[in-house]
Formats: C-alpha cells, structure tokens, sequence
C-alpha cells in the first residue's frame, strides 16, 4: 500500500466502510461528528457500491466528509485500505457503519494509546442493540486446536474471559468493527491482507499487528453500540465467507500446526450447517413490550412516535428506576449517545425494545437480535 505525503497532518482520520446501510450510517456519523468535537479530524466514508441512497445522504448531511465511491463490492480489506490511502492522521480509527460512539470515545482512547507500552490496536467494550456485551470485543489468537474447541462448544480459550468485560488490558484479537491504531503502524505491517473479501481479515491484522512485536489492547471502560449484521444478512453466503476466511488464516499462518486442517475444515462445515439452523429459528421472532417511553424534551416528536404505536407513549428526562418489557426510545438531541449507551448497558436482559433516534433525522433505529438486520422506524 502506497503511502502519500501530506503537508499538514491530522490527529485522526475515521475509517467507515459502508454498503447498504444508509440508515444507520447516519447514525453512525452524527455520534462520530459529536466525537470528533475539538479533535483536529477527518472523516471517511468509503462506499462499497451500495446501490442506495447512502452516497447522496452523506454528500447532503455531511458535506465535509471525505466520500469514496467504489464502483463495485470490494470486500472489507481492499474498501478499508482504500480510504487509509487517502487519510492524513496520525491516528486510526476502522470502524463499522452499524457503530454509535460515546462522544468522548477518541479523547478517551488517544490519552490512553500514549500511555501504553508499545501499544498495536486498541479495541472496546462493543455491546449489540439490547445491551448484551459482545464477546468477540476480545479474544485470544485462534489456532487450530483453540478453534476446534469452539466448534464442540467450549469457548473458554476462544475468548479472553480472564479480562473482564469492564476492565483494561491486553488482548490478542481485535474485531474489525472497532479497531484504533496509528497509522503508521498500519501501514508499516500493510494494512488489512486484501486475501480476505469479508471476515478474518481483523483476526489476520492483530496476529500481525503482535507478530510484529507490538501488544493488541482492550479498553472495556470505553463502550460503542455495535447493532452487528446490519452491513450483511446472516445468511448461507455469510456462512460461507466466514469460514473461508478461517481457512484463509490458518493456511497462512498455521499450515505446520500438529492439527489436521482437515479435521478442523469438517468441524467448520458441521458448525455451518448447525448455524444455518440456527438463524433460521430467528427469523420472524419479534418482541412485545407493555410500556413505551421516550426520552426526550420535544413535543412533536411525541407526537410523531405516537402515530407509529399503538401503545401510550410515556415522555420522560430519564428512567430512574429499571424497566421491564418496555420499549424505550430516546431522542439524541436531548441525551448523549453515551448515556443511551449506559442505558443499554443498565437495562440489557430486561427483555426491553430499544431505539435511538439521531439529531435532526426523521427516523429511529434499533435491533433485537445479533442475527438479524435491526429496525428502521420512519417518524411521520
């Protein structure tokens, strides 16, 4: 990967790589924008050929927004690093359409980069759109036999479950869908291994990033909202690229491991098949709640959620006390992102509805469930 010289230098460059998620990319880039308050930064939107609306959004909501238009489906690596080419900051930060950020996430994470020991990447605490932390926020380097494990079930090597979720440490395996770096480490091991279309290439990028002699951290005391599969349907073809991605790593980088590869390529079909199954026992499954809140100040709005529901809609400041089977919607120009966040976090396994609406759009936007695309409300 070619790298350009540039006369000025910023603090920061934000990676997004977005295909057909105009909606939540959005979302994504009003809490990024708010983040990125007082940061010298710049913002870039790489479009994997969506076919949508979502190049048009960005160039009328965010005109100063760097917006790169791919003519065909490039797959993460190549779409990521095509918007690296055309960054200037000494900073990093990949990140997902399908993300919301704490409006102090980079302050946080720039601070605690310069105090670390030869620091790689820097992951955080991701949890889904009900609140549920998720796992793969940290992980241990998945060598064949540590994989295999997996696929019967036992995930205790797989994970990293001697590092709490809410603590600060270090970690082999960052997920792509938040990965803070600086860039010119990125660029000094190659950035993402373009091999991969979509998924391993974050496993293959830490593995590096460590066998280069840097150490791969996890921040959990800095949380983002991580809606996941909202970019691709879990679907046979999502199944089918994530496991070949899994063969790509290992025939790179453990072809002489003393496990058979092809004992481990079967226990992945096996795991396929009880995949498929299990995302079609998720299809179609929706929630009831028996109360509605909506967290905001603005009387019109009330006025526009109650047109959607049938249920009483109850505005509020905030929620004091813990909710049960309820749906709660909060408007981003009344509460920060962060504290919607927390509220998450606070109510998750309540069995709760939770949906965002972002500054000055006329939609809100939430998810159920990790296995399936999420919600998009339209506000009339």
């Amino acid at each position: 990967m070619k790298i350009h010289l540039k006369t000025r230098r910023l603090k920061l460059s934000v990676i997004i790589l977005n295909y057909k998620v105009p909606h939540h990319l959005l979302a994504c880039l009003d809490s990024v924008t708010k983040a990125c308050t007082d940061i010298e930064a710049e913002i870039i939107v790489v479009d994997n050929n969506s076919e949508d609306n979502s190049c048009q959004l960005v160039k009328k909501h965010y005109p100063k927004v760097k917006l790169v238009e791919n003519k065909e489906n490039l797959g993460f690596s190549k779409g990521n690093n095509r918007g690296v080419r055309i960054s200037s900051g000494d900073y990093l930060c990949i990140l997902n359409p399908d993300t919301i950020v704490p409006e102090d996430c980079f302050k946080n994470l720039m601070q605690c980069y310069e105090n670390l020991r030869s620091p790689g990447a820097i992951g955080v605490q991701l949890i889904d759109g009900t609140g549920q932390f998720l796992l793969e926020s940290k992980r241990n380097t998945p060598t064949p036999l540590i994989a295999l494990e997996k696929l019967v079930g036992n995930s205790s090597s797989y994970y990293n479950h001697k590092l709490d979720k809410d603590a600060e440490g270090p970690t082999d395996i960052l997920v792509g869908a938040f990965m803070f770096l600086k860039s010119d480490l990125y660029k000094s091991i190659g950035g993402f291994d373009e091999d991969y279309f979509m998924y391993g290439e974050d496993i293959d990028l830490s593995y590096r990033i460590s066998q280069a002699g840097y150490q791969n951290y996890y921040l959990g005391t800095t949380k983002v909202l991580h809606f996941k599969g909202e970019s691709t349907t879990k679907d046979q073809e999502y199944l089918n690229r994530f496991f070949n991605a899994m063969f790509i790593f290992y025939k790179k980088h453990f072809k002489n491991y003393k496990i058979s590869f092809s004992l481990v390529k079967q226990s992945l079909k096996l795991t396929m098949a009880l995949e498929k199954l299990k995302l079609k026992s998720m299809k179609n499954q929706t929630k009831t709640f028996q109360a509605a809140y909506l967290l905001s100040a603005d009387t019109c709005m009330l006025k526009s959620v109650k047109s959607q529901f049938s249920t009483t809609i109850n505005m509020t400041d905030w929620i004091h006390t813990d909710v049960y089977d309820s749906m709660i919607i909060a408007d981003a120009n009344h509460i920060q992102y962060k504290k919607y966040i927390e509220l998450l976090s606070h109510l998750k396994s309540k069995n709760n509805v939770f949906r965002i609406k972002p500054r000055d759009y006329d939609f809100i936007i939430g998810s159920e469930s990790k296995y399936a695309k999420g919600e998009v409300t339209y506000l009339s």
